[in-house]
């Protein structure tokens, strides 16, 4: 079967470690090719490729009818997904194909050692791409579909997972540097909060209390013993 080796691509929706399921169906390794559209040499390849399966497909796939409206793998990045919703800014500038394997590929790096860790080999690096085209007829839907050879990383690039690195989050501006002086004591809660401004409490006014009475009281009547005599003034 012929191939197509690529030229410098972006990677993007990698799952070439493990095989993935969309939307219930078999688990494939697969990977999306982000092709610039300056490498049209790479892009003819491809076209004249999937040109020349579609009509060898004619007369055995196709039970000797060419389709009318065939399907092709590669998108426009400057247009809509098949969805109707446009692509992602990264696709900008690029022809989009997806290509998927049942068999998972070979990843290896610019020297061609293997590479065996995810985190070497991310949506948003660049390399190469060995990819294949098939013909299918299935359920009605008929045109070109795209396989997965084996992939070459090349270099580094942002990633597209959203998530910022290490470097992003500690490097830079954003280095830690430690004091040059012990930390100041901690300011009092709701002090020195700007507009917090406690209106004034007024104190409760404390009544004199007469001093405590320390002669005889009257056992029964609980008044003072006057002249030591009770009830005699």
């Amino acid at each position: 079967m012929e191939k197509v080796v690529t030229g410098k691509v972006r990677f993007s929706y990698v799952s070439v470690f493990e095989p993935r399921s969309v939307e219930g169906g078999e688990a494939k390794y697969s990977i999306t090719l982000l092709i610039p559209k300056s490498d049209t040499d790479t892009y003819n390849k491809i076209i004249n490729l999937m040109n020349k399966t579609l009509n060898e497909a004619v007369a055995d796939v196709f039970k000797g009818v060419m389709p009318t409206n065939p399907r092709f793998p590669i998108y426009d990045g400057d247009g809509l997904r098949p969805s109707g919703e446009p692509f992602g800014d990264e696709c900008r500038g690029c022809w989009v194909i997806t290509a998927n394997s049942k068999e998972k590929p070979e990843v290896v790096d610019a020297g061609c050692n293997p590479i065996m860790s995810k985190s070497d080999f991310y949506s948003g690096c660049y390399g190469r791409a060995s990819i294949v085209f098939y013909a299918y007829n299935t359920s009605g839907n008929k045109g070109v579909g795209c396989g997965l050879n084996n992939l070459q990383k090349l270099e580094d690039g942002q990633p597209l997972s959203g998530r910022s690195t290490a470097a992003e989050d500690f490097g830079g501006s954003s280095a830690y540097s430690a004091p040059a002086s012990p930390m100041a004591p901690a300011t009092p809660y709701a002090q020195g909060i700007p507009g917090y401004n406690p209106a004034p409490v007024n104190p409760i006014p404390v009544q004199p209390q007469a001093p405590a009475y320390t002669g005889q009281v009257n056992p029964i009547t609980g008044q003072p013993i006057v002249n030591n005599i009770y009830g005699v003034n």
